[in-house]
């Protein structure tokens, strides 16, 4: 029985610590799926493309409580998060429904510096220094990155 505990033991402390790294680091705990969409190209089709994806999964996993969602935009992808966007009333919507939208502030320097105007972005956009590098510890956290 002692020995039983021991092999088990392992396997409840780590599967108890990464549950509680999807509970700390969204507010979906009980998510089936937890996933980063990428985005990088400026191309309406592009960015149509990750706002689909993003719908779809919504409705794969039978809705917004069970799949968590986060979309990374960087480079020339940084657009979508443009106030103005075409796009606005399907961010609305995906936002209502817990999707969550990240911009690189590594991008958003390098256009000021090569325009000389710092552009803004949408006021539910959260931002991080570097696009990348948060799909690199969301890729740690164990969510799965997708490039559509």
């Amino acid at each position: 029985m002692r020995c039983k505990l021991l092999v088990a033991l392992p396997l409840i402390i780590c599967g108890f610590l990464s549950a509680n790294v999807f509970a700390e680091e969204s507010d979906k705990p009980f998510a089936e799926a937890h996933i980063v969409l990428q985005l990088a190209d400026e191309d309406a089709r592009s960015q149509s493309r990750v706002l689909s994806v993003a719908n779809n999964l919504i409705k794969h996993y039978g809705g917004p409580d069970f799949v968590d969602i986060e979309i990374v935009a960087y480079g020339p992808g940084i657009a979508l998060l443009y106030p103005g966007n075409p796009n606005q009333e399907r961010i609305a919507s995906l936002q209502v429904n817990g999707v969550r939208f990240v911009g690189c502030l590594n991008t958003i320097e390098t256009i000021e510096r090569e325009t000389g105007k710092r552009p803004q972005l949408i006021a539910t956009a959260t931002t991080v220094q570097t696009g990348v590098a948060r799909l690199v510890e969301r890729a740690q956290q164990g969510f799965v990155v997708i490039r559509p």
